[in-house]
Parts: C-alpha cells; structure tokens; sequence
C-alpha cells in the first residue's frame, strides 16, 4: 500500500491510519515532492499534477513488482487517481479521502491562469515565516483553509519545518504556493475519472471541502466501480478527531467487502 499525502501536508498525515493498516500489508507513507522530507523541484521548474503523476509511476515501477493499493487525501488523492486512470494494470484498489479529482478552470482562463503563475513566479515569494518554538509554527497551521486541532497539528508540523539559528522555518517549498501555471478543464476531469475502472472507494468528510459542492454530482456518477462512504469529521477525517470510521472504512473497502 502507498499513501499520499494532502497539500502541503506530508507523510505523518497518516500516523493515525497507517497503524491500522499495517497488519494486513506492507504500508508505505511517501513525502511529494517539495514536501516533508522530499527535494524541492529545481529552481525554475513548476509543481505540475502530471509531474506528480510520473514520480509515483517511477517509484512503483522501481519499487514495486506487483499491483498497489493507493490510499490518498486531497491533493495525494487527486495523483492516485490521475495514474489510476492512466495506469489501471498497476493498481488494485483506489481509496480517495475528502478527494474527487483536480480543480479545474473553464477554457476562458487559461490565458489569466498562465499569467498569474509567470508574474508570481518573477515576484518570487517573499521572506519565509519564523518562529521561536514548534508550538508557534503549530498555531499557525491551525488555521487556514484547511483547520486543524492542535493536537493534530503538533503531529503533523515537526516533518515540514527545518532548524535556524534563531528558531524555525518551514522546510516546505514556497513554490507550492505559487498558481498552477496550466489547469484541467471539468471535461477534462471528467474524462479522468470515468477511465478509472479499478474498485473505488470516496470517503467524504461531513466537514470537508467537498461537502459543500454540489455541483460535483457529475463526477460521483463519472467513476464506472465506485462507493461513497460519509464520515464525521474535516477535511483531515483520517489525522484529526475521531478517525475509527475513517479506518473501519478503509480496512472493510480493502481487505472486505463493504
């Protein structure tokens, strides 16, 4: 099994779920690019799904002899179900949390999303925040577009951040911040979704991001073997609160039936 992390989150994402999950396979956690642990793209260069994409099909093509399962939250979530769709013979089941495929653009902005991305990326992105302690990096993730606990984020924050002389600074590339420079139409995501015909399971966070779009409809109906499973929580369901229902469905989907 490989996890994918969220958006500017990394691999202790899952320190709550992965232990749930080990008795049953090998689990495996990974930091994307620019993430955690992981190397920045080289200067220059932008974080592009597709690149995302090309680095988990290199990692199990190297790494892995058999099929996988993907088990990934958001912007993780979004990756596992690109290269489940161009990849199907590689995957044996897909799990999904508070994810249904990319933010698209309509074909009118592409022109102002390509310009936006340029004038960014020749501003460059400022001085990086510091802070004393870990505790006052944790208070700021707290907030944000995607609220955690503190509880959950003292979890997860100490793998993004790096040492100073003077205190701390996040270790996250700050060009991950920067507009995607090309963006996926609905049709195009559409399109995605409806070529994965491996098993999938969406878990739906009540409080998610996802919970408030509606007009999302027509991608619950795109995937062709699908189930939907609703649990209380956030955006982060699997990291913050309660996360037996988010385990229970993961091990029933996986190694049961539901």
């Amino acid at each position: 099994m490989i996890m994918l992390h969220g958006w500017l989150d990394n691999s202790l994402s899952f320190s709550h779920l992965a232990p749930s999950l080990q008795d049953f396979t090998d689990v495996y956690a990974v930091d994307l690019a620019g993430h955690g642990l992981s190397d920045h793209r080289p200067s220059g260069q932008n974080y592009l799904l597709a690149d995302y994409v090309a680095d988990l099909a290199m990692l199990i093509d190297s790494e892995f002899e058999q099929p996988v399962d993907l088990v990934a939250h958001s912007l993780g979530g979004i990756v596992a179900m690109l290269y489940t769709a161009a990849f199907p013979d590689k995957v044996r089941k897909l799990v999904m949390i508070d994810s249904l495929g990319p933010i698209t653009k309509a074909e009118d902005d592409v022109v102002s999303q390509l310009r936006k991305n340029i004038v960014k990326r020749i501003a460059g992105s400022g001085r990086r925040a510091h802070y004393a302690t870990l505790v006052d990096a944790a208070k700021a993730r707290e907030g944000g577009l995607s609220p955690l606990s503190h509880q959950a984020a003292m979890t997860l924050v100490p793998r993004n951040l790096k040492p100073l002389h003077d205190g701390l600074a996040w270790r996250t590339d700050p060009k991950l911040r920067h507009p995607s420079p090309m963006m996926y139409t609905e049709a195009q995501a559409i399109a995605f979704l409806q070529a994965v015909n491996t098993d999938t399971l969406l878990i739906l966070a009540e409080n998610g991001l996802l919970s408030a779009r509606k007009s999302w409809q027509s991608r619950l109906e795109a995937v062709p073997s699908f189930k939907q499973v609703v649990v209380p929580g956030s955006h982060h369901c699997h990291l913050d609160g309660d996360t037996g229902p988010v385990k229970g469905a993961v091990r029933g989907f996986l190694f049961h039936e539901l």
